[in-house]
């Protein structure tokens, strides 16, 4: 197996761009990845320079930056997915952290229905502010240790070797 360079790796990328079965080089996902990171950088600096910056707020409007992330979004789920094929892991890990997201927020929004509903039934209110604030407070620090979790291990399995040989996701990347 031969490592893939810079330009390969983005053409490879985008000429897979919704491609999610058979496995990916990290040299395809990682100089993918420096590709994203630099180009965002570029759009970000320019959205600065071409739209200026909101005077109420200091923002820039991310006009370039914002659809570039959403035009690299599908590739770069992709080789992610592919990547987590080479070494061994089904592609819908990648998709872990953002479940644990959508949960978090479900949560967030039920638990701040509940403590509405019960302030409205109860003779003094203020007596509920704390325990939703321990329960809110201990809810993030919880999730918030395993989106770290999460993240460590996504990191820890993206820059893992290939798997020698074919695997249940097909042949080895080349």
């Amino acid at each position: 197996m031969v490592a893939m360079g810079f330009m390969q790796s983005i053409k490879v990328c985008l000429s897979k761009y919704v491609v999610f079965s058979g496995r990916a080089t990290r040299s395809e996902y990682w100089w993918f990845v420096l590709f994203v990171v630099l180009s965002s950088i570029v759009l970000a600096v320019l959205d600065q320079t071409i739209f200026g910056t909101n005077p109420d707020t200091g923002e820039s409007a991310n006009v370039l930056n914002s659809g570039f992330q959403l035009a690299v979004f599908l590739p770069m789920l992709a080789v992610g997915w592919r990547r987590l094929h080479d070494t061994g892991r089904p592609g819908w890990y990648l998709l872990l952290p953002l479940a644990l997201g959508l949960a978090t927020m479900i949560a967030l929004l039920s638990g701040v229905a509940v403590f509405s509903a019960l302030e409205s039934g109860v003779d003094d209110p203020e007596a509920l502010r704390g325990p939703a604030a321990f329960l809110g407070l201990t809810g993030m620090i919880v999730v918030w240790g395993l989106q770290l979790v999460l993240s460590i291990m996504m990191i820890w399995w993206l820059t893992r070797p290939s798997q020698e040989g074919d695997n249940a996701y097909g042949p080895p990347a080349v």
